[in-house]
């Protein structure tokens, strides 16, 4: 069975950004989600301090909504 696929946002500047809660903490990517064919090697992305991470292999922009849980 195939998961559904991350819902992705563009912002003011048409850049892809995808928004993440502390239920996906500790965050990667890809993220689990995703579709099989835009799958590169997992990355860890520290979005905790700042509330967003860039991915350095497809520069999918997370964005951390919500508080991060505490000890985070």
């Amino acid at each position: 069975m195939s998961q559904p696929s991350v819902p992705e946002h563009l912002n003011a500047q048409n850049q892809k950004f995808v928004e993440v809660t502390a239920a996906d903490l500790p965050l990667h990517c890809p993220l689990p989600s995703q579709a099989l064919w835009n799958k590169h090697p997992r990355v860890f992305l520290p979005i905790e301090m700042t509330g967003e991470a860039r991915c350095p292999y497809c520069s999918t922009l997370y964005k951390l909504t919500g508080a991060a849980p505490a000890g985070h």
